[in-house]
């Protein structure tokens, strides 16, 4: 059972930038009869892409809920899986002249800074440290993630947070995703709130973004109408 996947239709666009992204999907929430997504709210339910892309297709779906409790039933043989996959992504990155980077919670939200991994007789802390050379990145909605491996970069993911709140998870230096009611060939605001926003569905490339900004995604598919406050108008009110 592969982990990774190279194919993600939004990963793909960092290709045009250089980058093989290698993501981690595994069944959000409790779909599994785990919880991966602990911070979860009826906002970013509704606009969760689990089921964008070939994430519509029952076997996907299956695969997923698979990972999923084999990440939490037999940890090692996920985490030796792991290992293997990201150094098959990164041969497949060097034979396409890409440079290898990971996502390992494209659906879920799950500390894996806190995971020790035991490989080749050595044992360290977490994937990060045993891998310095690539850059992991993720977004999360866990607001206590603190003392991360210098290589891995984290987007804190807005889900009703004011605009005093957002300042404040900017000033600790980390950047804030929010999600817009706008159409997908509309252009995100430039501020919302006086705070500056660059337009996130660009490409998947978080670690490259300028600190201090709110990355602005366009709302798709059930999020749309969504009231909760998760999806903000153009001018910043929910």
């Amino acid at each position: 059972m592969h982990l990774l996947t190279t194919s993600n239709a939004k990963t793909l666009r960092g290709q045009g930038a250089g980058y093989l992204t290698m993501i981690l999907h595994l069944a959000p929430a409790r779909l599994s009869g785990y919880q991966v997504c602990p911070m979860a709210t009826k906002g970013c339910a509704a606009s969760c892409l689990n089921t964008s892309g070939r994430g519509r297709f029952a076997r996907t779906q299956a695969a997923r809920v698979r990972r999923t409790r084999l990440f939490f039933e037999d940890r090692a043989t996920f985490m030796a899986q792991l290992v293997d996959d990201i150094r098959a992504g990164v041969r497949k990155a060097r034979r396409e002249g890409l440079e290898p980077v990971v996502r390992l919670n494209g659906t879920s939200d799950i500390r894996f800074e806190t995971i020790p991994l035991e490989l080749e007789g050595a044992r360290y802390p977490n994937i990060m440290s045993a891998f310095p050379e690539l850059t992991f990145y993720d977004y999360t909605k866990l607001p206590n993630r603190r003392d991360l491996p210098p290589n891995y970069r984290l987007t804190f993911s807005r889900s009703s947070q004011g605009p005093d709140q957002v300042r404040e998870i900017l000033r600790q230096g980390r950047n804030v995703a929010a999600v817009f009611r706008i159409g997908k060939r509309q252009e995100l605001p430039q501020f919302w709130d006086g705070l500056p926003v660059i337009d996130g569905d660009r490409d998947d490339l978080r670690f490259l973004d300028p600190a201090g900004v709110v990355v602005g995604l366009r709302a798709k598919g059930q999020a749309i109408k969504d009231r909760s406050g998760f999806v903000l108008e153009p001018t910043g009110a929910p």
